[in-house]
Formats: structure tokens, C-alpha cells, sequence
């Protein structure tokens, strides 16, 4: 009989799924398609990100009508607080309203504060992952692991913006100097590329919990580490890092180590 977490993880990956089919229709679709709006902190917003998020949060109604709900654009809907779901329904915005297929849907549940569960859709690469603790990560159905890499020369770095990774302290440019191969491959994208086991570390110098809710659980079931600049493993920080299980010790010693910029 399934648990739980299995049940909840099934909604998150149809839910996921359901949210990100619907960007499709805004996706690549001409000019004026997604009409673009700049939210308080900068950050655009489309009729699909809203859209997106409906589909998504109808999906989880539907299983679980008294659950809570946090999406970015629709804001919290009351419910039982020990099962709260988060959404982001375009996890990288500003690639999607360039036509670049980076970018996905993410839903998480936080059961009694922790996010155990989460599902993540990239709907223009088709890729669907999932994971519940305790259940492993999936990839397209398959098992997700993330690489055994455990020297930074042979590593690649990726950051949600290399820009404000750079103008925040040193410790981008000091692991940039001694990996493989370093990208701006960010947003979800990036994060799926670590726990896929394409990419060992990703930094984001600034984050919300819709961001990060449902990556948490397929990074740690994957065999990697997510958690905050300090090294505390928490879903709530104002920035994140997830990194494979061989680098996590040398790469939160940079990271706790850096230099801040003084503006």
C-alpha cells in the first residue's frame, strides 16, 4: 500500500507536470504571447506564470482540499499548516519570455515544516524528476544520482546569476579559478543538472522557498546536499547552494570563507 509521502509525491508530479504542459501554449508562441509584468522586486511576471500556477494548484486541490497552499504569484491559501505546498510556477522567467528551454515548474510539500517531498517539470526538454525522502530521486522514471566527482579540477560550477554571485563576494571567482568548467546555467535548469549528476555545484546568491521547496528533496534523495551559504540545511535561507555529496565539505569551506564586497 502506498505511504504517505508516495501519494503526496505522485500529486506533486502531476501537478508539476499539468503546470508546466501549460506554458507551453505561451512558450516560443510569437510576440505579445505572454505579456510581461515587472513585480514589485524587479523580477518579471506572464499570464502564464498565473496560469501555470492555477493548473498546479487545482491538481492539489483536488487530492488534497484541506492542504495549504504558497505559490509565488497567487500568494497563501489557508489549510492544514502541517501539509503546506509550494509552487513556483515558472522557475526561471527570464529565460521562458526569451524563448530559451531553461527554465521549469516546481511544486514541494513541507509536511510538519520539512520539505519531503518535491517534483520539478521542464516542460520544454521534457524532463520530469521527483523524489520523496526515503523514496530516492527519479528522472523520466528512472533513478537519479548525482556524480562522484570529488576534486574541484574536475568539476563544473553553475550559478542562478554569475553577475550578483560576483558582485556579492570572492567566492565565486575562487571556485570559477579552479573547476572544469563553469556556466551560467541557473534557475531550476541548473539545479536538475547537479542532481542528474551533469554538474557537481550550484550557487544562487539570493533565493525565496518557492525557488528551492521542491528542488530539496530530489538533490538530497540524488545523494546531494542543498542548503544555505552557511552550511545550514534549510529551504528558508536568502541564498542557496546544492553540490554533490564528495564536494559539499570543500566547497561550504569557500563559501563560508569569502570575502564580502563593500558597496
Amino acid at each position: 500500500m502506498p505511504t504517505e509521502l508516495q501519494n503526496l509525491l505522485n500529486v506533486a508530479m502531476e501537478a508539476a507536470y499539468a503546470g508546466g504542459r501549460r506554458t507551453l501554449a505561451y512558450f516560443n508562441a510569437g510576440a505579445g504571447s505572454a505579456e510581461i509584468e515587472e513585480k514589485a522586486d524587479e523580477t518579471p511576471v506572464t499570464q502564464a506564470d498565473k496560469e501555470a500556477e492555477l493548473v498546479i494548484r487545482g491538481v492539489i486541490a483536488k487530492a488534497f482540499p484541506t492542504h495549504a497552499m504558497l505559490g509565488e504569484e497567487h500568494g497563501l491559501s489557508t489549510g492544514d499548516p502541517s501539509r503546506t505546498w509550494v509552487i513556483d510556477p515558472i522557475d526561471g522567467t527570464k529565460s521562458f519570455v526569451h524563448g530559451v528551454p531553461l527554465y521549469g515548474s516546481v511544486v514541494g510539500c513541507m509536511v510538519n515544516d520539512q520539505p519531503l517531498v518535491g517534483a520539478v517539470y521542464l516542460p520544454a526538454l521534457d524532463e520530469l524528476y521527483g523524489a520523496a525522502v526515503g523514496h530516492g530521486a527519479t528522472m523520466n522514471g528512472r533513478a537519479c544520482r548525482v556524480s562522484n566527482v570529488s576534486q574541484f579540477k574536475d568539476a563544473t560550477l553553475l550559478a542562478g546569476s554569475i553577475t550578483r554571485a560576483i558582485d556579492r563576494s570572492d567566492a565565486y571567482m575562487t571556485l570559477a579559478k579552479q573547476v572544469k568548467l563553469n556556466r551560467g546555467w541557473g534557475d531550476v535548469f541548473g539545479y536538475m543538472l547537479v542532481a542528474s549528476g551533469r554538474a557537481e555545484m550550484m550557487l544562487d546568491p539570493r533565493i525565496s522557498i518557492w525557488d528551492i521547496c521542491g528542488i530539496a528533496p530530489i538533490i538530497k534523495e540524488a545523494g546531494g546536499w542543498l542548503g544555505d551559504w552557511s552550511g545550514a540545511e534549510t529551504v528558508k535561507g536568502k541564498d542557496c547552494v546544492a553540490v554533490n555529496g564528495a564536494l559539499k565539505g570543500p566547497l561550504l569551506d569557500v563559501l563560508r570563507g569569502e570575502k564580502r564586497n563593500v558597496r
